[in-house]
């Protein structure tokens, strides 16, 4: 079967559009995720209804104003989660309180007031072990608040009146009234399985009749051939030593993308290390790059930068075969904490005192301690490894380390300007040089206000 056989080729870029919209947004309403893709969409939908069937075996269910593609998960996938109106990550409880949400919403009528649909949604997080929910405390009614404006965005809850920021902020005097749409509530709870029957998440991975050994080779291969386009489409990049070898084959075969590219519009890039569906003009994506802000601009510069150096070292790069999936995931090595600082000395002309670390670095810039055995062994190494900066804080001091020194009333100061904030709290002695006195402050000169004239004077 061939994707989008009854579309005319006039009409085939209105088509691909359609099918990008409904892959990257399981839910449409009337007004989620805007008000014209509703009608596009549903324009389409006796067509998608088939290729996305056939293609990925997703089910594409569409009743009134609600258009919501059910899919098939093959594997757990926590890098989509649901986000916040300021764009943080749902945490479980926010999660928690999301589906109690729904259960309500479910019991109620038409309208809810805010302060009765959180009381509902506590009473029912009392009974849960390890849960709760107290509307006397702000962090839960943040958290409530945030599963209601989720449900809100996708047009299962319309304000009528009042706000629910300001019930945040005092739930006494404050109030929100919502209009319910059941009919979008329906559309968002709408589990592939009873869940009372299922005693882990992983049981609602893989579709029905995912791999039985039963199966045929031909009917494997089919369900192979929908789990290799759904990894193309929902992932990145599909790297070849991921996947297993029946998948690697469905991956490297020429129909795949034939039919990827036809429902989608996209190209299929193939390399050595795997393949990847190309999105040039961001017409795919839930994090668009290149984007605003400074992670996104610094991996921009970081691309031009690996780019310009392949232009210029193209003979010296050094091919590395690609990495597993289980050595992307492993957990780097967390990194040494930082000592904490000693306690200043009280006494900075003793130099004996045991509250003096005189081979303390610095946390920041690495700084080097003032310790004689190591500035006759290991200074002319350390020297040579730091830059030529003008900041240079050791052996021979700058001009921020007396600046550093006087009003604090140490004796040398080894820091610059960069890491004194970071080791402030571990001043080092000399002892040879006594402590510079505490400055005598000078009063400011008297301020010269100018006179007003007074009224009725000439």
């Amino acid at each position: 079967m061939r994707v989008a056989a009854d579309v005319d080729p006039l009409e085939l870029a209105e088509y691909q559009k359609a099918a990008r919209l409904v892959l990257r947004h399981p839910l449409i309403t009337a007004l989620y995720p805007d008000a014209s893709t509703l009608p596009l969409v549903r324009k389409w939908v006796r067509q998608l209804r088939a290729d996305l069937g056939e293609v990925l075996g997703y089910t594409l269910l569409a009743s009134g104003d609600t258009i919501r593609l059910r899919r098939v998960q093959d594997a757990l996938d926590g890098t989509r989660p649901a986000v916040t109106r300021a764009r943080r990550p749902f945490d479980r409880r926010r999660y928690a309180y999301l589906v109690l949400t729904l259960s309500a919403l479910g019991r109620s009528g038409t309208q809810v007031a805010l302060s009765e649909l959180a009381d509902a949604v506590a009473a029912d997080a009392g009974r849960i072990d390890g849960l709760g929910m107290d509307t006397g405390r702000k962090p839960d009614r943040d958290a409530f608040v945030d599963a209601v404006s989720w449900l809100e965005a996708r047009g299962a809850l319309q304000t009528a009146d009042g706000s629910a920021i300001e019930w945040v902020n005092d739930p006494e005097r404050a109030e929100a009234l919502y209009d319910i749409d059941r009919e979008v509530v329906g559309a968002i709870y709408a589990p592939s399985r009873v869940l009372q029957h299922l005693n882990s998440v992983t049981e609602l991975l893989d579709g029905p009749g995912g791999s039985a050994p039963t199966q045929g080779r031909e009917e494997r291969r089919r369900v192979n051939a929908r789990q290799a386009r759904r990894l193309v489409v929902e992932q990145p990049v599909v790297y070849y030593p991921d996947v297993d070898e029946g998948l690697r084959g469905q991956l490297r075969s020429a129909s795949l993308a034939e039919d990827v590219e036809r429902l989608t519009g996209l190209g299929l890039e193939r390399r050595a290390e795997g393949v990847a569906l190309v999105n040039a003009g961001q017409r795919f994506t839930d994090v668009p790059f290149p984007s605003t802000g400074t992670v996104a601009q610094a991996a921009l510069l970081l691309c031009a930068r690996i780019a310009g150096y392949l232009q210029h070292h193209s003979s010296k790069i050094e091919r590395l075969p690609a990495a597993t999936a289980a050595e992307r995931l492993a957990p780097g090595t967390a990194p040494e904490p930082i000592p904490e600082a000693p306690a200043p000395n009280p006494d900075p002309m003793n130099a004996a005192s045991p509250t003096t670390s005189p081979t303390r670095f610095s946390a920041t810039c690495g700084c080097a301690p003032s310790c004689e055995s190591w500035s006759r062994n290991s200074a002319p190494e350390w020297r040579r490894s730091r830059p030529p900066t003008r900041a240079a804080c050791w052996p021979r001091r700058s001009r921020c380390s007396p600046r550093w020194a006087w009003w604090r009333g140490w004796t040398e100061a080894c820091w610059c300007c960069r890491c004194w904030p970071a080791t402030a709290a571990s001043p080092r002695t000399s002892r040879t040089r006594p402590a510079h006195p505490e400055p005598r402050r000078r009063p400011f000169p008297p301020t010269h206000r100018a006179q007003t004239p007074k009224e009725g004077s000439a």
